[in-house]
């Protein structure tokens, strides 16, 4: 297993496209001093605080989700299911983080483009491999995603000055 620090050199050095590095940064804690070393994660632009989410966000924020059964379901099982509304309450925690680098750094940029899960997809779009010929194709259909995928693609676009 990769500790965070290899992690996150990856995402922000390896991976991170060329306009956005500097800007962007991903943070995970694991706290020593809570049951079971829960933690939080959050993605910065500029040291603000676009997306965050920790272990008892899930819990507090578990009733203000619409009542899906499939989410519900989703949610339920050991790695959460990671969707818009999921990413917006802040129901994800560093360890929803490191299974999503994971299944981001093991497939191809174009099924993390397409992954069901929404920080996947937050890596790809933010990823160098991703073009601007390919931003540029994606916005036909960028109307269809959700709100915080949204807010990514615009930050690569803007980034991209397209």
């Amino acid at each position: 297993m990769k500790t965070w620090t290899s992690i996150r050199h990856k995402l922000e050095n390896e991976y991170l496209a060329y306009s956005l590095r500097g800007h962007i940064r991903y943070f995970a804690a694991s706290y020593s001093k809570c049951p079971d070393h829960e933690g939080r994660a959050a993605i910065y632009l500029d040291g603000r605080e676009i997306i965050s989410g920790s272990y008892y966000e899930q819990w507090s924020n578990a009733g203000l989700l619409p009542k899906d059964e499939t989410l519900e379901k989703r949610l339920s099982a050991d790695f959460p299911f990671m969707d818009d509304t999921a990413i917006k309450y802040g129901m994800f925690d560093q360890r929803c983080l490191y299974n999503a680098f994971y299944e981001f750094d093991n497939q191809s940029i174009e099924k993390s483009l397409h992954s069901e899960n929404m920080l996947v997809r937050i890596f790809a779009v933010l990823d160098r491999r991703v073009g601007k010929r390919r931003l540029r194709t994606m916005k036909n259909t960028i109307s269809d995603e959700g709100e915080v995928f949204q807010t990514f693609y615009r930050i690569r676009v803007s980034a991209e000055k397209i």
